[in-house]
């Protein structure tokens, strides 16, 4: 097991990988904001497999953080972060400071339009704007690459193949199915907020999801009879408040037409001072 070797400064990690890709090699990149879980390190390993050189950066992106949102508070571990990314073969790391990522005041962003405004940005208004603005960064930094993303933040995933597509960067962009616990809950950097108690209470978002699929599963043709049924779950579960549960189109985050196609069942809830967010792809069976 050796240990990633750490960089600081953009120039530094675009000269290593220009030489890479001129050696004919395939780069790999997993974009963080560190505090890293078994999840990341699924990400890791696969990016491992599929290329010759694999780069993380962690980095927690002031911009992405709401004005009631405590961006000095986002849990930092650098040296554990590290151990777990020479575990999964990483090659390389880029850390760098907020400086070097915004050495002066960012007087242009991205907005993705609509579909940031709604699910996660409906709370979190701005979010997608900043999270879309560090990753065109990022895939300036990185050049050609696969990028690795876990589907558990579906509607970032949606974010950002939009981005990857419609601008045109050199990047493909895979998504990495979600990391769970024994009991479902979906691994997270927010998790380490979760009390015993609250621990406990937090798997309710993965049974409000396996009850909204095995309904539609069974037959359910009906939306809102499958988010009602989510609703309720997790409404009988004293411990969590409900911020929202839907049932949507996996590409556009809208009504679906139908409940004949793939949706996406997503939610989110405050369980203590976590909120946190879980979702599902659902296929119905076929009409007999």
């Amino acid at each position: 097991m050796s240990v990633p070797t750490v960089i600081e400064r953009i120039a530094e990690v675009r000269g290593i990988l220009d030489e890479a890709r001129a050696a004919g090699k395939r780069v790999g990149f997993v974009p963080t904001m560190g505090f890293l879980h078994e999840g990341h390190a699924s990400l890791m390993r696969r990016a491992r497999e599929e290329n010759d050189v694999v780069l993380v950066s962690i980095f927690v992106n002031p911009l992405q953080f709401g004005p009631s949102e405590d961006f000095e508070a986002y849990p930092r571990d650098l040296d554990r972060d590290l151990a777990v990314c020479a575990e999964a073969g990483v090659d390389l790391v880029l850390h760098p400071p907020v400086a070097e990522m915004y050495p002066e005041p960012m007087t242009m962003s991205f907005s993705v339009g609509a579909i940031g405004n709604v699910l996660e940005g409906a709370t979190r208004p701005g979010h997608f704007d900043g999270v879309a603005t560090v990753v065109a960064k990022l895939f300036n930094i990185a050049g050609p690459c696969r990028a690795y993303f876990g589907e558990k933040d579906a509607q970032q995933l949606v974010v950002i193949r939009r981005l990857a597509r419609q601008l045109n960067f050199p990047v493909e962009v895979a998504g990495c199915p979600t990391v769970r616990e024994p009991d479902g809950l979906a691994m997270s950097s927010r998790n380490v907020y979760l009390g015993p108690e609250e621990r406990k209470a937090a798997a309710v978002l993965n049974r409000a999801l396996g009850e909204g699929a095995s309904r539609i599963e069974a037959g359910e043709r009906s939306s809102v009879a499958v988010v009602e049924a989510m609703e309720r779950l997790v409404g009988d579960e004293p411990l969590a408040k409900l911020d929202y549960a839907v049932c949507v189109d996996p590409d556009t985050l809208g009504e679906p037409a139908d409940l004949g196609g793939p949706v996406l069942l997503a939610v989110a809830a405050w369980v203590g001072k976590a909120r946190l967010i879980d979702n599902v792809m659902v296929s119905p069976a076929p009409s007999s």
